[in-house]
């Protein structure tokens, strides 16, 4: 049976480990990294849609990524910018996890499903100094021809 006093110390905790998994205080926002390629595994639900991204050997930054149309709402914000300070990782992993968006915000920018096989590019940032796994949190989504600002909604 759990006492009250460990009932106040479990929900203490709470909001820390929420925070943890939803913060971008471990990701390196002043270093916006690029990938493309090749959809291997996708996760079409809440709480976060996820993909593994196969990327090719050789990647290139691509000669127009900071020419590239954002979406309205983020231009003001850091759009241009960011997609201009993109580089490639330093890491040579050929599988990258990619955490895009929570599901309703995938909805309400009318992202079609992604699928193995897809191909897909984006902006995200990565771990400090790209250490630990081969993680991406995503900024920008490039797919099916469409771009899509995922740390923000629709207009």
């Amino acid at each position: 049976m759990i006492q009250r006093r460990d009932f106040i110390i479990i929900t203490a905790a709470l909001p820390a480990v929420a925070f943890g998994h939803h913060g971008w205080s471990s990701f390196d926002q002043d270093r916006p990294i690029y990938l493309e390629g090749k959809v291997t595994k996708s996760t079409w639900q809440n709480p976060h849609t996820e993909v593994m991204l196969e990327v090719p050997a050789g990647l290139k930054l691509p000669a127009d990524l900071a020419q590239r149309a954002v979406p309205a709402q983020s231009a003001p914000v850091d759009g241009k910018a960011v997609l201009t300070k993109a580089v490639l990782p330093t890491r040579q992993d050929r599988q990258w996890q990619v955490e895009l968006a929570p599901m309703p915000r995938m909805l309400a920018w009318n992202v079609a499903e992604i699928k193995v096989g897809d191909s897909l590019a984006l902006v995200g940032f990565t771990f400090k100094d790209e250490k630990g796994a081969a993680i991406v949190r995503c900024e920008y989504l490039f797919a099916a021809g469409k771009v899509y600002g995922l740390r923000s909604g629709p207009v």
